[in-house]
C-alpha cells in the first residue's frame, strides 16, 4: 500500500454536514405545556430556534365576553392553573377598580394569605418538576408532597383543590372557615423543612449545578427589553416585584424582602423562587397575627354581591337581588381599566372595558409568561440540546396562561 498523502488538507478531510432540523413538541416530556420547538442543529449545538405556541388556544377573552362578570372566575382559574387564587385575586381587584370599591380588611388579609399560599404552591411545582426532569425524581415527591399539604387547606377553604372559581367582586364567596389559621400554621412550618430537604439535595449534587450554573443566560437589559416579569426578571438583578414596586391590598404593610439574581442564568432563577417561598411564608405569618377573627367578608351592596342563601329561600328581597346579579350580572360602570398584580410568573394584568351591562364588553390578559417566552429562543441558541430542558423548565411556561 502506498503512504498516505501527508499534505492532504484540513479541509479534504472534513466530512460535508447540514445542518439538521429537530422537532421538540408539541407533545414532548420536557415540554411544561403544549409548546413546539423548532431547532436547528450542528452537531448538537443549537444554531437557531423557533419557539411556537398556539396549541392550546381555547378562545379564552372571547369566552369571558359571553356571559356575565362573575362567570368569568372559571376562566381565569384556568390562566395558571397551579395558582389559580392568585388569579382570581387579580380579576377582582379589577373589578373593584371599575366599581369603585375596597373589600374590608378582613377580606384583604383572607386574599393575600390564600394568594400567597397559591405562590408557594406555583414555586414547588416549578423547581420540582425542573429537578425531576434533570433526572433528581427524590426532591421532586419532597416538593409535590409539601405542595399537597397546601392543597389540602384549598380545599377546606373552597371546596376545591385546583381551580377554585372563590373569588368575586367585592368581596369571596365564603368566609374564612374556623380552621384557616390552625391549618396553615401547622402546614407552613412542614412545607419549609420538605423544601430544605430537597434543596440540600440538590444544591450539593454536581450535576445539578453543572446543568444549571452559566446556562441559558440573559441581561437585565435583554430581559427588560422581552418585557419579563416576575421571578424570571429578578434573577437578572432587577428588584421589579408589582407589591412592592405598586402596593396592593395590604403589601405595603407587610415586611418582606424581594430576592434577586445577578446572572440570570438557571440557577438564579431556581434559587430566587426558592427564597420566595421563604418570603411568602413570612407574609402569610403576619397576615395570620393581624387578619381579625371576625367581621365582614363582602362589601355592603346588594347591587354587588350575593345575598345569604338562606336569606334567598326565605326573603322577597334576597330572592330578586340574587335572580338579577345570576341572571342579569354586576353593572359594572361603563368605562375602561388596567390592573396588575404579581402573580406566580411576575405581571399578571387585566385590561377590562365596559359597556354599563352585566356582560363583560372586552377581557384582555396582560399573562407574565407569553413575554418570557419570547426570549427562549436566545436563551438556548448556542447551546446544546440537553440544555432546552432546563432552561424551558426555569421559565416555569404554563400552557393556559402563555396560550390565552
Amino acid at each position: 500500500m502506498e503512504p498516505l498523502d501527508q499534505d492532504i488538507g484540513e479541509a479534504e478531510l472534513e466530512l460535508p454536514s447540514e445542518p439538521m432540523m429537530l422537532n421538540m413538541g408539541p407533545s414532548h416530556p420536557a415540554m411544561h405545556g403544549t409548546v413546539r420547538i423548532v431547532v436547528e442543529l450542528s452537531g448538537e449545538t443549537i444554531t437557531r430556534a423557533d419557539v411556537q405556541i398556539g396549541y392550546l388556544h381555547r378562545g379564552f377573552e372571547k369566552m369571558c365576553e359571553r356571559g356575565t362578570w362573575n362567570q368569568v372566575y372559571p376562566y381565569v382559574d384556568r390562566l395558571n392553573y397551579v395558582s389559580p387564587m392568585l388569579n382570581n385575586v387579580g380579576y377582582s381587584l379589577a373589578l373593584e377598580k371599575m366599581l369603585g370599591v375596597t373589600v374590608p380588611i378582613r377580606c384583604q388579609y383572607y386574599r393575600t394569605v390564600l394568594g400567597e399560599l397559591a405562590r408557594i404552591c406555583d414555586h414547588l411545582t416549578c423547581n420540582g418538576a425542573m429537578a425531576m426532569e434533570l433526572g433528581a425524581f427524590t426532591p421532586f415527591l419532597y416538593y409535590i408532597r409539601a405542595r399537597e399539604m397546601l392543597w389540602d387547606i384549598f380545599e377546606e377553604e373552597t371546596g376545591a383543590r385546583v381551580t377554585h372559581s372563590f373569588g368575586r367582586p367585592g368581596g369571596m364567596a365564603k368566609p374564612p372557615s374556623p380552621f384557616l389559621k390552625d391549618m396553615v400554621r401547622a402546614a407552613l412550618p412542614a412545607v419549609l423543612e420538605l423544601m430544605s430537604d430537597g434543596e440540600k439535595l440538590l444544591l450539593t449534587n454536581r450535576i445539578f449545578l453543572d446543568r444549571l450554573e452559566g446556562v441559558g443566560r440573559i441581561s437585565s437589559a435583554d430581559a427588560l427589553d422581552l418585557g419579563w416579569t416576575g421571578p424570571c426578571l429578578r434573577s437578572t438583578g432587577v428588584a421589579y416585584d408589582v407589591r412592592k414596586a405598586h402596593p396592593y391590598m395590604l403589601y405595603d404593610q407587610l415586611d418582606f424582602e424581594v430576592p434577586v439574581g445577578s446572572t440570570g442564568d438557571n440557577y438564579d432563577r431556581f434559587m430566587c423562587r426558592q427564597e420566595e417561598i421563604r418570603q411568602s411564608a413570612r407574609i402569610i405569618e403576619q397576615c395570620l397575627a393581624q387578619m381579625p377573627d371576625d367581621g365582614p367578608i363582602n362589601v355592603d351592596d346588594p347591587r354587588i354581591v350575593l345575598p345569604p342563601k338562606n336569606e334567598v329561600y326565605t326573603t322577597i328581597e334576597a330572592t330578586i337581588q340574587h335572580f338579577k346579579i345570576v341572571m342579569e350580572g354586576v353593572k359594572i360602570p361603563a368605562g375602561e381599566c388596567y390592573s396588575y398584580t404579581e402573580g406566580g410568573n411576575g405581571e399578571l394584568g387585566f385590561y377590562l372595558v365596559s359597556d354599563g351591562s352585566g356582560t363583560p364588553y372586552r377581557v384582555r390578559i396582560r399573562p407574565p409568561c407569553f413575554a418570557i417566552v419570547q426570549g427562549l429562543e436566545r436563551l438556548i441558541v448556542g447551546n446544546m440540546i440537553p440544555d432546552v430542558v432546563p432552561t424551558f423548565g426555569s421559565m416555569n411556561m404554563i400552557g393556559g396562561e402563555c396560550d390565552h
